[in-house]
């Protein structure tokens, strides 16, 4: 798996958004926070909690300066009905099916072919500041995942469990 601190591997998929297809790329987000989510499948019980999710909050996101992308190996027609199905979702669905990005980030599940349950956020120097993988079978917090960028962009010391308006430690990171 990709370390914190290392450069994100650069990507360039196809995604679906709004019911239209788009490329997508690391580079477009360059100087701005990327929350980057991969999911094992679409059409199936546990990763419709996730994707629903993030869509409820993606403007809770973008007030943090951060955008979401969410990942599966599915392809673009089956995004784009799963989509449909789920009534809509406010961020794009980017299409691995060549799985190379799911593998440039060390999160390919390689006996059943998808990748696991993982989330970076990308700072704006492309780094990794955040990485979690979980087994296929154990949803992610999508407010702790928003928790963390809120403490990310303090650019201090947060302890355990901090929430924006407690106090803080003085260091600062630079990107």
């Amino acid at each position: 798996m990709i370390s914190v601190g290392a450069r994100a591997p650069d990507f360039a998929l196809k995604g679906v958004h709004r019911g239209r297809v788009a490329d997508y790329s690391l580079k477009d987000y360059q100087g701005r926070w990327l929350v980057l989510f991969f999911y094992p499948a679409d059409f199936t019980f546990i990763c419709p909690t996730e994707v629903t999710g993030f869509s409820r909050v993606a403007r809770d996101f973008r007030s943090e300066q951060a955008e979401i992308l969410g990942v599966s190996v599915d392809p673009l027609e089956t995004h784009r009905a799963w989509v449909e199905e789920l009534g809509g979702v406010d961020y794009p669905l980017l299409s691995d099916t060549e799985k190379k990005v799911t593998r440039a980030y060390g999160i390919l599940e390689e006996k059943e072919g998808v990748s696991l349950r993982a989330t970076f956020i990308i700072n704006p120097a492309a780094e990794v500041s955040y990485a979690v993988v979980s087994h296929m079978n154990v949803g992610r917090s999508v407010e702790e995942t928003l928790r963390v960028l809120k403490a990310l962009r303090t650019e201090k010391l947060c302890p355990s469990d901090w929430k924006p308006g407690q106090e803080t430690g003085e260091l600062r990171l630079k990107y």
